[in-house]
């Protein structure tokens, strides 16, 4: 099975290149989604994680991400803590939900994301791409994304590693400067045709 990894910024168009990849066949594996996932069922997550923090269970009983975030992206020294937590636990499962998918009989994968090197997530994929765009487009996109205000949108793209961190490491870069998202999705999948 080949196992592509996908990263960078929020807000850069990865999801858009990862339909493209969808739409070939490939098993598409959010680190984001899988971690969200894991905050809801992981008992022994989110108990390292209040250990550190504090409680973070809101008045539902749910983990409230957005009270973490808060603490975290203003303080690199948290956001340092919360992301050895995290990483350990998200690979782990990645490397089930891989497994799983080569069992299946699965020939290629995505694995999206932000912390593709940080987490060592890069050492299980054959091919690395940085997908990259201009800072004020994606505050732009976060902001239409999620109704959150520009305030924590930028909070959360400083927080983030900078362009050339990606493109330093990966063996590939899509840079969406694109007027539209289906220019953007034909150029992405120029580069996945070559890759796989």
């Amino acid at each position: 099975m080949k196992i592509l990894g996908i990263t960078g910024p929020t807000g850069a168009g990865k999801t858009t290149a990862l339909q493209e990849l969808e739409q070939m066949g490939a098993r598409l594996i959010d680190a984001d989604a899988v971690y969200h996932q894991m905050l809801k069922e992981d008992v022994q997550l989110r108990r390292e994680l209040e250990e550190e923090f504090g409680c973070m269970t809101d008045e539902n009983g749910d983990f409230d991400r957005k009270k973490l975030g808060n603490i975290v992206f203003q303080d690199p020294k948290a956001l340092e803590t919360l992301n050895k937590i995290a990483h350990r636990h998200i690979v782990n499962k990645i490397k089930e939900i891989l497994k799983q998918a080569e069992e299946e009989g699965i020939h290629l994968a995505a694995v999206d994301a932000i912390a593709l090197f940080e987490s060592g997530l890069d050492r299980l994929c054959h091919d690395t791409i940085a997908i990259i765009a201009p800072t004020r487009v994606r505050i732009q996109r976060i902001m239409d994304r999620e109704g959150i205000s520009e305030e924590y949108a930028r909070m959360r793209v400083e927080a983030q590693q900078k362009d050339d961190f990606f493109t330093a490491r990966c063996g590939h870069t899509l840079y969406n400067d694109c007027g539209s998202r289906e220019e953007f999705a034909e150029k992405a999948k120029e580069l996945f045709v070559v890759l796989v």
